[in-house]
């Protein structure tokens, strides 16, 4: 079996990033959910605080425990960890959980199809290994433009709440910091994958709990409905897929990993 590359990605890396689409693409759907009984804040924090220790237990479980970071990559590899985490994580979680409360989710998922275009030019310059030529230049376009028109531009101009345009450039803002932590992930050092994603995920909930409590205290008197749609986010879209995000994107290349933001809006709708 050959090695994976940006070129030639493999059909398992193929069949991980349709599983990445319908677990982000359903996350948008069960943040909403969740925000009905905790606070942006603390939907950001708890998530990453549940998936940050169920990581960590399963790296230490596999013999990837966050010593490893530091061992293999030294300072490099945690300030890479450190940068990502929050980067990919801690603002974009604030970000969507914020936007979320008032545009529809339909929205929030086009504007992660977004990600591919803003992920070009950020590849060109830092990452120009993976190969960008006018076919991937067209095919993303495309893959753009046609997402739109199967969803409906009406998506585009849902409404929301009266701060329906805070909500929209809180979700542009959140694309953004995927694709910037999405080339980042690509030009980290070397590391056991569950360890950094484990890192990425605990620094994370080291930035956002001690807010989370301070802006929205301790949860009370949560139902059952929200609570489990704050399990369901922490455990898949934020645990288990960061560890697969980790492998595609180092194996197959960020752009390649971007792929998967064509398919997520389909499922959010």
């Amino acid at each position: 079996m050959s090695t994976p590359t940006p070129e030639n990605p493999g059909l398992i890396n193929w069949l991980l990033i349709v599983f990445l689409g319908v677990v982000w693409g359903a996350a948008f759907m069960t943040q909403a959910m969740a925000l009905e009984g905790f606070g942006p804040w603390s939907l950001a924090a708890w998530r990453t605080v549940i998936g940050g220790l169920t990581l960590w237990s399963i790296g230490a479980a596999m013999g990837q425990g966050l010593g490893r970071i530091g061992q293999e990559a030294g300072t490099r590899g945690w300030a890479f960890s450190i940068w990502i985490g929050i980067a990919s994580f801690a603002l974009p979680f604030v970000l969507l959980s914020f936007g979320l409360q008032h545009v529809p989710s339909a929205f929030a998922g086009i504007t992660m199809g977004m990600l591919p275009l803003l992920v070009l030019p950020l590849v060109a310059i830092f990452s120009p290994e993976e190969g960008i030529g006018p076919r991937r230049i067209a095919g993303v376009t495309l893959g753009f433009i046609g997402l739109v028109i199967l969803i409906g531009p009406e998506a585009l101009l849902a409404e929301g709440s009266d701060k329906a345009f805070w909500g929209r450039l809180a979700c542009i803002a959140a694309a953004c910091c995927y694709a910037v932590g999405s080339v980042s992930t690509r030009r980290a050092p070397k590391m056991p994958p569950v360890a950094f994603a484990a890192a990425t995920l605990v620094v994370a909930s080291v930035i956002l709990l001690p807010i989370a409590l301070w802006q929205e205290g301790l949860p009370r008197d949560l139902a059952l409905r929200p609570v489990l749609a704050l399990l369901y986010v922490a455990l898949l879209p934020t645990a288990i897929a960061n560890i697969i995000r980790v492998r595609v994107i180092t194996t197959a290349g960020s752009l390649f990993m971007t792929m998967t933001n064509y398919m997520v809006p389909v499922w959010a709708v």
